[in-house]
């Protein structure tokens, strides 16, 4: 029987209700994540996306007042499926157990840096920005700039408001993020061709240069959660534009 759509616990456009967050909570328990439990529960589905489409048009409304260089695009420019790609994954279940965008000059596809907001129950819902693992070339002229002027880098990922909401900009062991540092996103040797005591060798082994904002079950189900992302993504925004200093990484259509 096709389970329809909750009723109640309904929210004004633009704000992320406790369906969602059971919709996805069903999704992460085995049973539930397979195509006939999904196609029994497409309406509470349907209602979840629509929910969070909604929420992604509230951002986009709101991003001329934090970063401006990013365009208003239509929700399917930004939002990423539902549908996981199986084809070469030991994990075989069908559908992800987030809903999540990418804000960019571009949306979720091309080479610019930008925003990524992902929206899961259990305190794992986060605000991401930067650029994730740059192609070679493009991480070698990365670090060529580092090199001669690491001093904007510097400004930017010690700031007081950019350490209030990503850590203080220093190494951590790892499996821990903290600032632009952590997880599997350093080397563990000084790059080819750089001292491994060069004064920025910190920087010279970053791989990304993403950082990361976690959010509570209940700041993604308060009213004013829109306004708390932009608040972030005001803090963000300057390693966004440094990374914009790029030509090559960022104005050259079809680079990568």
């Amino acid at each position: 029987m096709v389970v329809q759509a909750p009723k109640t616990g309904r929210v004004p456009p633009g704000q992320i209700s406790q369906n969602t967050f059971d919709f996805l909570l069903q999704l992460k328990s085995p049973e539930c994540n397979d195509r006939e439990w999904f196609k029994l529960h497409e309406p509470v589905f349907r209602q979840a996306e629509t929910e969070f489409k909604l929420f992604v048009e509230k951002l986009t409304d709101l991003f001329p007042e934090v970063d401006p260089e990013i365009p208003p695009l239509p929700p399917k420019d930004v939002i990423y499926r539902i549908y996981r790609d199986i084809r070469f994954s030991n994990d075989k279940t069908p559908y992800k157990t987030n809903f999540s965008a990418t804000f960019s000059r571009s949306g979720r596809k091309g080479i610019f840096a930008g925003y990524h907001i992902m929206i899961t129950p259990g305190g794992e819902s986060l605000l991401a920005a930067g650029t994730w693992c740059p192609g070679k070339n493009e991480l070698a002229t990365i670090r060529s700039h580092i090199q001669r002027n690491p001093s904007r880098l510097r400004r930017t990922i010690n700031a007081p408001l950019f350490v209030k909401n990503f850590g203080s900009a220093n190494p951590v062991s790892k499996g821990r993020r903290r600032n632009i540092f952590g997880r599997d996103d350093e080397l563990k040797t000084a790059p080819k061709g750089i001292d491994k005591d060069h004064k920025d060798i910190d920087l010279l082994k970053c791989r990304s240069f993403v950082v990361v904002h976690q959010f509570t079950d209940d700041e993604v189900l308060s009213p004013a959660f829109g306004q708390t992302v932009m608040e972030v993504i005001r803090a963000a925004r300057p390693l966004v534009y440094w990374y914009a200093l790029f030509p090559i990484l960022n104005f050259v259509p079809g680079h990568r």
